[in-house]
């Protein structure tokens, strides 16, 4: 095999021996943090709920940051559709999530692919995430936000490092989406304390012009 051959072949086994195992369907309850996970409705009704006529699109509702999920996570990469001996929730369960998910089915399918990885069943799962979220307060200034603005990311997670003292700026990653501000993403421990977010997680948004829809 030619020199170039040999050193293609070296750096692609490297690679695979560095890349984080997702094939799916781990043992559940291996996992190193968790990544609290909320979501900026206004973007999520623009980009995909409104196409669904999601109820938490309803004009009625003044939905700001919603808890997308807490998903247990490795240092590099993550595990999903675990193989867990508890069982799946009941509809009522699911359910009773939706103050927080905004979203009816949301808590059912975060379950499928992140909860059954924490190793909790379904009920102190979602105990947990209600405890995670409620161990986040959201900045007073977006959470009622009543106008479009555009600023930048930093801007925003900048809001959460004010408004949550314990917090630090490698605990927490803004994402964007389509030009607009999609998430904020919180590192804690299996405890729920905020910690430093792996390599992965922490991938600010750059953005200096994110757009964020004022709350419906």
């Amino acid at each position: 095999m030619h020199k170039q051959g040999l050193l293609a072949a070296a750096l692609l086994a490297a690679s695979a021996a560095l890349s984080p195992a997702l094939a799916e369907g781990e043992r559940a309850g291996d996992f190193d943090y968790y990544v609290l996970s909320l979501s900026w409705s206004p973007t999520w009704c623009a980009l995909e709920g409104d196409a669904r006529n999601s109820p938490q699109c309803d004009p009625r509702h003044d939905y700001s940051f919603v808890l997308h999920g807490l998903w247990p996570q490795y240092e590099t990469g993550w595990p999903s559709f675990c193989r867990t001996p508890h069982r799946d929730p009941s509809r009522q369960q699911t359910a009773a999530m939706e103050d927080l998910t905004g979203a009816p089915g949301l808590a059912w399918y975060e379950w499928k692919k992140h909860g059954r990885c924490s190793g909790l069943s379904a009920a102190d799962y979602f105990a947990l995430e209600r405890r995670a979220y409620e161990s986040i307060k959201i900045p007073d200034v977006l959470a009622h936000l009543e106008r479009d603005v555009k600023l930048p990311a930093k801007v925003v997670e900048q809001a959460f490092l004010e408004t949550n003292p314990g917090l630090d700026a490698d605990e927490i990653t803004i994402t964007c989406k389509a030009g607009r501000i999609q998430e904020a993403r919180i590192c804690l421990t299996k405890d729920l304390e905020p910690r430093t977010c792996g390599a992965d997680t922490i991938r600010d948004c750059r953005m200096r012009d994110a757009l964020m829809e004022k709350v419906r």
